[in-house]
């Protein structure tokens, strides 16, 4: 630091907001009172908000670590934004000028006094261009950089020296987690790294009408400025809204449950921040599927594809009650170490996943898992690793914009049918393999009843009685020569040992001949021939 006693005198003020904190927290924190909890829940969330920009985005990513913070201020900090009083509009005309190199009015037909958002970050703002389109300015913060590097080397600091102390789990892993942290922080704030995101999550999707990412304008964005087509939507946020404009919530819902069921199990890139203020409604829709437009590519992260195919056999492992293979999925993705001791963690994860499962899979819901593992964890050597921070972010703000539109949706609702179709299409070497893996047991035994399983999720899953595209995926798959590890996995079933084994034959035959019923595939046939009928 150039000026070293700004950082004393920064110090000083995070060290007497925290230290109060600290100990309203540790005279109250054991307290069995849920109003007691609730309201030191509140007092994190202010002390953070006051602190600024860096410890705003620090809460907001111990709010994805069920692992590190308890569930009752874990609610609490879920809730924490960034909304902060705009910067002075000269300010702003002077960055877009030193970024873009002219003046804003030369640059723009039209540019506005005020801001439209601004958060702790930057600040948007609608502009007209000379050819008549609407555009969004983003400007960062000044001295955003500086702010943010020292924030960090006290973050590091005060962590550091206070793990060992402090209660609970909170001081497990914190060194990581900040480290991690600020890598995301400082590629956020670089908005040619947000155009270069923009543009490759636009290409994902090219081939999907349902979903829409705003154009990137090159010659208008920079470093610190960073310029897109304006989203002419309505922002998901109240349903009386969406409605009074036409739209179907529950069909924008499931376009965003399956938009982000892509980016992670089939793409491997992602939107780590699909909160309310970054989705808009837009008219129009696809089939069963309204459509969306994503915007704000700051805080985008990628999978490996190692991950992905873990975590695609960890939803069926999780749907079919498979425990076993679930505590082993765990280890593979790192929540627990290769040496821990499943015996007595299977029976955990049954108690805490079977439950929320309920009765069947429509019952699931992410956030009865958060609050039964928030407890689980500090009886078992449960750790997230920091990978799957940013992950976990966007599946809890996914379930938390589904709530908000309809209390009564179930993200797994969508979500199983998602992979029970991808699996029964076998379209990819590792879609062939977890197929194999689902259907057939150790010894080599078809499972009937979870191929049945498969079948009856994607039939009931609300999506339209047309079962033509899943015969036409499996019959393919059967045929083709991609299908031949199958092949011989039927034909092993049918001979073992010396003897011929035809109940498991007779039985798929039976299971394919309920399914695929000519009344239900004509029904199918005549919902694609006719155009008035209802979308699902």
């Amino acid at each position: 630091m150039r000026r070293p006693w700004m950082l004393l005198g920064r110090l000083g003020s995070v060290l007497w907001q925290l230290g109060s904190l600290t100990l309203v927290l540790a005279l109250r924190g054991g307290s069995r009172d849920a109003a007691v909890q609730r309201r030191l829940g509140q007092r994190i969330l202010a002390t953070l908000t006051n602190l600024g920009p860096c410890f705003i985005k620090v809460g907001q990513a111990l709010s994805t670590r069920p692992d590190l913070v308890r569930r009752d201020w874990l609610e609490e900090l879920t809730q924490l934004q960034d909304n902060l009083p705009p910067f002075p509009l000269a300010v702003a005309l002077a960055t877009i000028e030193a970024e873009l190199g002219a003046p804003a009015s030369q640059l723009f037909e039209e540019f506005p006094d005020y801001p439209v958002a601004a958060a702790s970050l930057g600040q948007v703002y609608r502009a007209r261009l000379g050819d008549g389109r609407w555009v969004a300015v983003k400007v960062q913060r000044p001295g955003l950089e500086r702010i943010l590097r020292r924030d960090l080397v006290l973050i590091r600091l005060l962590g550091t020296l206070s793990a060992p102390l402090l209660p609970l789990n909170l001081g497990v892993g914190l060194a990581e987690i900040i480290d991690e942290f600020g890598r995301s922080l400082f590629e956020e704030i670089d908005y040619r790294r947000e155009a270069d995101n923009a543009e490759r999550f636009s290409t994902l999707f090219e081939h999907h009408p349902e979903v829409t990412v705003p154009q990137v304008e090159r010659e208008l964005s920079a470093r610190h400025v960073l310029t897109t087509t304006w989203i002419h939507g309505t922002k998901l946020q109240e349903r009386r809204a969406l409605e009074a404009q036409g739209l179907d919530p529950s069909a924008l819902i499931r376009t965003c449950v399956i938009a982000g069921l892509r980016q992670l199990l089939e793409f491997g890139y992602f939107h780590a921040d699909p909160h309310p203020g970054n989705l808009f409604a837009l008219p129009g829709r696809s089939g069963a599927l309204g459509h969306v437009a994503y915007v704000d590519f700051g805080m985008m992260d990628s999978i490996t594809d190692a991950d992905r195919l873990t975590l695609t056999g960890a939803v069926v492992h999780l749907i079919n009650r498979d425990f076993r293979a679930l505590a082993e999925d765990f280890v593979a993705l790192g929540f627990l170490k290769p040496d821990s001791d499943r015996e007595p963690i299977i029976p955990a994860l049954e108690d805490a996943l079977g439950g929320a499962l309920g009765e069947n899979v429509g019952s699931f819901n992410f956030k009865s898992v958060t609050d039964r593992f928030s407890e689980l964890m500090y009886d078992y050597p449960f750790r997230v690793p920091a990978r799957f921070a940013l992950i976990i972010r966007a599946v809890v703000s996914q379930e938390g914009l589904a709530l908000r539109l309809d209390p009564d949706f179930k993200i797994i609702r969508v979500a199983y049918p998602y992979v029970a179709r991808r699996l029964l299409a076998g379209d990819t070497a590792e879609m062939r393999d977890k197929l194999l893996e689902v259907l057939f047991d150790s010894d080599g035994r078809l499972r009937v009843q979870r191929l049945e399983n498969l079948l009856a999720v994607v039939e009931g899953s609300g999506s339209g009685p047309d079962l033509l595209p899943v015969m036409g995926s499996g019959l393919k798959l059967l045929l083709g020569p991609e299908g031949s590890s199958l092949r011989q996995r039927l034909l092993l079933t049918l001979v073992q040992g010396d003897h011929l084994h035809t109940e498991d034959l007779r039985a798929l035959v039976g299971l394919l001949r309920r399914t695929f019923t000519p009344a239900k595939l004509a029904g199918g046939v005549l919902a694609r021939l006719n155009p008035l009928a209802p979308a699902a």
